[in-house]
């Protein structure tokens, strides 16, 4: 019985051991990845409802997906270009000046992902929260309330933007459909850690 007690201590102690060495190393490349982060201003350029554009960079803002530019919805039986109207959304929060935007990490397409603020404002989150968006591992919180006040995309009938990229875009549906996954553990990361 001693023996059988000293064994299970051993196991309890290498598994918190373990654990202990593996949320270490996820803090340390949650720091990295913070202080590779890039601070950005200037004229930014909306060019549809989730990609910026700064000095000829592209930026897209993390933790969103908007209707492509091309992508209609429906409002009390009538068709709306509510991808237009999330491009024009983004471009009235664009023309603010007091717009920065942070990020560090890139998507396939080379975009620096992005998150961005007027003063206190959460640009992303707003971009939810008023339904011209949707959550795309993060801001879940923002969805549901847009959803809740019917505002937006809400307000009728749409087809989320990325079932519509694959029906009308099928080699970046494909590429975007390997990287939502991996975009949504990332996601779900940061928030356990509380690195943004």
């Amino acid at each position: 019985m001693g023996r059988n007690v000293k064994i299970g201590g051993r196991v309890l102690r290498d598994a918190v051991v373990g654990i202990s060495m593996l949320a270490l190393g996820l803090l340390i490349a949650a720091k990295l990845e913070k202080d590779n982060r890039r601070l950005l201003a200037g004229r930014f350029i909306a060019v549809d409802g989730d990609t910026l554009v700064l000095d000829g960079e592209r930026l897209r803002l993390e933790g969103i997906d908007a209707p492509e530019l091309g992508q209609t919805c429906r409002v009390a039986g009538r068709a709306i270009a509510c991808g237009e109207a999330a491009r024009r959304r983004l471009g009235l929060w664009a023309e603010k000046s007091a717009l920065s935007c942070s990020g560090g990490e890139r998507d396939r397409y080379d975009r620096l992902l992005v998150r961005c603020t007027v003063g206190d404002a959460d640009v992303n989150a707003a971009m939810v929260r008023e339904g011209h968006a949707v959550a795309y591992g993060d801001y879940g919180r923002e969805e549901a309330q847009a959803r809740r006040q019917r505002v937006g995309l809400w307000a009728g009938e749409f087809q989320r933007p990325d079932d519509w990229r694959r029906e009308h875009q099928p080699s970046e549906a494909t590429e975007a459909g390997e990287v939502e996954p991996i975009a949504r553990f990332w996601a779900f990361l940061r928030r356990v850690l509380g690195v943004n």
